[in-house]
């Protein structure tokens, strides 16, 4: 049955390039679960966008002597070419910047003012005696009171994951002078998050099907008990409050940006024939899934449940498969120390599909996990070149130089042949499974096993030397394999499959068609075009080279 599928992802702040690290933790994923949910052919509607408004703009246009609407847009269409390049099919990538978001975030938060889960009250806020004005909370640095990380900032410590307050901060000062603020009373509004309480820790207990992590830490959070939250601020770039007499506050950044998801399908629904078919993912039967990195989790299993349990009958988060971190070479990834790959450089030397597999194959699901210019080029060479390229290539060349290019005829399907037939709809459903319950480490191993398995009937049959009825037979198997790998590594690999799904005289492109494998695909007699390499083998300085270039 067909399912409405809704892939919810991470809005990335627009104040900075990205790095491997928000590929791995966030779009990568993402895009694996899409592809491979349009290909069983449910209706997928992945939406994300850059988070334009909020402190880390501002700091950053500050920093750089421009106005925060420049420093998103500037960043807002770098973004847009990653995806191009690195192949993330979002269905509609906006921004938080749009009359659109604004009108919907104003509504949910009227809506939840209107319910009795909005209230007014003062707050004691740092404020800067030096720079006479009110610190947001990025402006702010300190010691975590739970884990003494010494840089938590005045939202959330990186280092544990716990949202702050600023007055928990030990030892604060201020970003821009260095001193330490004062604080002063002001009014702002409040999400009564404690009312809650109870029923987000029902619902999270309920969702088994979480990962483990993810679970863990939600129930973990919530039986610390839930504090009220401001979700207003004294700062100009952002979102104004609807309610008379506070024009000059703005509505908290990870108030309006978790709102995006649901602005962002009411703006891509708005530019088709039925401006109401964003319900179909938000009402009803369907499922929403929402991909992001581990200091997000609060975020989306606490706080934007409760804004949806308290503003009406939307649908709550279906799954949350957030990920642990990438480290990178040993250690955590650091944009001040220029400790990163960035996107912008990887993409400008090297191809989309080895970094895909490459984070695929060690993606920080349920643990940290660590990039190494060393494992990239070992995994390029040793598994995509020399496993899974070699063998489309042996085989597409030997029916050239046997059969004049054409698919063979099989003859008479040997033990050998029926055995790998089986295997490859095995693997073939087992990827699957594993894709859909986003196990995608576990899924693209899966498949590769597969490409193992074939390297071996060709050892095993050696059609170089067999008689021209048996190798027929055996080519005809190989291919039939290849064609079910083409498409089980789809999701992981779209380019270079798109690229083997032409070589394999298969017409049109695998998008159109669906998740589904049989052996009669591949059609004797059908004249295959010349083959060329999959992948590039990667010299072994490349290490060296590009490990000089960070930090």
């Amino acid at each position: 049955m067909t399912e409405n599928i809704l892939v919810a992802v991470a809005w990335p702040y627009a104040n900075g390039p990205l790095h491997i690290g928000h590929a791995a933790g966030v779009y990568i994923p993402a895009d694996i679960f899409a592809r491979y949910q349009r290909l069983k052919g449910n209706n997928v509607l992945m939406v994300s966008g850059s988070d334009s408004h909020g402190t880390p703009v501002t700091l950053e246009a500050e920093k750089q002597g421009i106005s925060e609407e420049d420093i998103f847009e500037k960043y807002h269409a770098e973004f847009l070419g990653y995806w191009e390049t690195l192949g993330v099919t979002f269905d509609l990538f906006t921004s938080t910047h749009t009359e659109n978001h604004a009108k919907v975030a104003q509504k949910i938060f009227l809506d939840l003012y209107n319910n009795g889960y909005i209230y007014k009250d003062t707050m004691s806020q740092p404020y800067c005696m030096n720079e006479k004005r009110f610190l947001a909370d990025r402006y702010v640095h300190g010691k975590c009171p739970h884990c003494d990380f010494e840089q938590a900032r005045g939202d959330q410590c990186d280092n544990c994951g716990r949202t702050l307050d600023p007055q928990e901060l030990i030892n604060m000062t201020c970003l821009l002078c260095g001193d330490h603020p004062t604080f002063k009373n002001t009014e702002h509004f409040f999400l009564k998050l404690s009312h809650f309480e109870k029923s987000l820790i029902d619902w999270v207990k309920q969702q088994n099907h979480w990962r483990s992590n993810v679970r863990n830490f939600s129930i973990g959070y919530l039986e610390g008990g839930l504090k009220d939250r401001a979700i207003t601020r004294d700062i100009e770039w952002g979102i104004p409050v609807p309610v008379e007499g506070y024009e000059d506050k703005s509505i908290y950044v990870w108030f309006e940006a978790v709102v995006g998801y649901l602005s962002a399908s009411q703006e891509w629904a708005n530019g088709t024939d039925n401006k109401e078919q964003w319900k179909d993912y938000w009402l009803g039967n369907s499922k929403s899934y929402y991909f992001m990195g581990k200091d997000n989790i609060p975020f989306h299993t606490i706080i934007w449940p409760a804004m949806l349990m308290g503003s009406g009958e939307l649908n709550l988060p279906y799954n949350v498969p957030a990920n642990e971190y990438l480290n990178l070479e040993g250690l955590k990834l650091s944009t001040s120390r220029n400790w990163a790959v960035w996107l912008s450089d990887y993409l400008k030397h090297y191809e989309p599909d080895p970094l895909r597999y490459v984070i695929s194959s060690n993606m920080p699901e349920t643990s940290d996990s660590d990039f190494s210019w060393k494992e990239y080029v070992r995994a390029n060479n040793d598994e995509l070149v020399a496993t899974y390229g070699n063998l489309v290539h042996r085989v597409l060349t030997m029916v050239h130089r046997k059969f004049e290019g054409r698919v063979p005829t099989p003859r008479n399907v040997d033990t050998n042949s029926k055995k790998l037939l089986e295997e490859a709809k095995s693997i073939f459903e087992d990827t699957g499974n594993k894709i859909n319950e986003c196990k995608f480490r576990s899924g693209l191993s899966s498949a590769m096993t597969l490409a193992q398995s074939v390297n071996r009937y060709l050892d095993q049959q050696a059609p170089w030397k067999a008689t021209p009825e048996d190798a027929a037979t055996t080519l005809w198997v190989s291919l039939s394999v290849i064609n079910c790998l083409k498409t089980a590594l789809y999701p992981f690999l779209p380019f270079s499959s798109e690229k083997l799904h032409l070589m394999l005289g298969l017409e049109g492109s695998i998008q159109d068609n669906a998740w589904t494998w049989d052996s009669d695909q591949i059609q004797p007699n059908v004249l295959l075009p010349k083959p060329t390499p999959l992948f590039t083998k990667l010299d072994a300085s490349v290490v060296e080279q590009e490990t000089q270039l960070m930090g």
